[in-house]
This record gives C-alpha cells, sequence and structure tokens, in this order.
C-alpha cells in the first residue's frame, strides 16, 4: 500500500515537473515580450494561466497513474496508452520554450497541433482502459483547443520581423 501511495504522487506531480520548468525558464519573457503581442479580446488573463495549468496537469497525472495501475504498471499492454500519453506531455513541454523562449510562433503552432493530435490519441486509447481516467483528460482537451486557438491567432496577428538587412 505504501509504495501504491509513491506511485500514486509520482504520476500525479510528473507533469508539474516539466510544467514549473518551463514557467522559470520563460517567466522573464511574459511581461516583457507576450505583452507586447497583439492577442484577442477572450485572451485568458496571465492571472488564470497558473491556476488552469495546476488543476490541468494534477487531472492528467492522476490519471496516467490509474491507466498505469489499470494495466498492471509499466506492461506490453501500456506501451501504446502511457507512449501517447508521454508523447503528448513532452510536446506540452516543448511549447513554452518554442512560444516564449525562441519566440518562434510558428514552431510553438506546429508543436501544438501535433499535441492535440496526440492528446486525443491519447484520450482514445484510455477510453476502454478506464473511464474515469479518460473524463480528466477531458478538460484538458478543452483548455488545448482553446490554446491552439489562442496560438493561430497570435500567430496571424503577429507576423515574423524580418532582421533588418545590412548594406
Amino acid at each position: 500500500q505504501g509504495r501504491m501511495w509513491a506511485y500514486t504522487v509520482g504520476f500525479t506531480i510528473l507533469p508539474h515537473v516539466g510544467g514549473f520548468l518551463g514557467w522559470f525558464i520563460n517567466r522573464k519573457e511574459i511581461p516583457v515580450w507576450y505583452e507586447k503581442l497583439k492577442k484577442p479580446s477572450w485572451c485568458p488573463s496571465r492571472k488564470i494561466f497558473p491556476f488552469a495549468w495546476t488543476v490541468l496537469y494534477t487531472g492528467m497525472g492522476y490519471a496516467s497513474y490509474l491507466i498505469w495501475n489499470d494495466l498492471g504498471g509499466c506492461s506490453s499492454k501500456a506501451v501504446v496508452p502511457l507512449g501517447l500519453y508521454g508523447a503528448q506531455l513532452a510536446l506540452n513541454w516543448a511549447w513554452p520554450p518554442l512560444f516564449f523562449g525562441a519566440r518562434n510562433l510558428k514552431m510553438a503552432l506546429i508543436d501544438i497541433l501535433c499535441l492535440d493530435g496526440l492528446a486525443m490519441g491519447t484520450v482514445c486509447s484510455w477510453y476502454r482502459i478506464n473511464t474515469v481516467a479518460t473524463l480528466l483528460l477531458v478538460p484538458y482537451l478543452g483548455w488545448l483547443a482553446m490554446a491552439t486557438c489562442l496560438t493561430i491567432r497570435i500567430w496571424k496577428d503577429n507576423p515574423e520581423q524580418k532582421p533588418a538587412k545590412s548594406e
């Protein structure tokens, strides 16, 4: 029982690790660069993002624990469902460095579009394994839909600055 508690906590905390690192590394770019970007009127307040991601990452992490547990750990049955989850989590963690760090809106857009596909694949692969785990990802899919639309709008409304040509 004590070991299962550690697995539950570990799986639940894991998504927060990359999320925190992404925020920590890029935190100075947010007030400087992000605030100056043209954003749609429906863009959420900056204050909402930490709360939203805390809730979403906690739900995702616990859901991944449920899947891992139901499939008997890292068994051959877990390769696809947890592989899809891990791949989408990696793309989730890659988005802030692309968007804020590299300021590469096009790559951030490509990343989030791939992330959307992997997140939906994760949900589809989890559906027959554990309904609760699947439902825990529904708010994440909703947030990703909004984030994807926001990324598209920011990319379209903020054309890439071409470096000045030197004579």
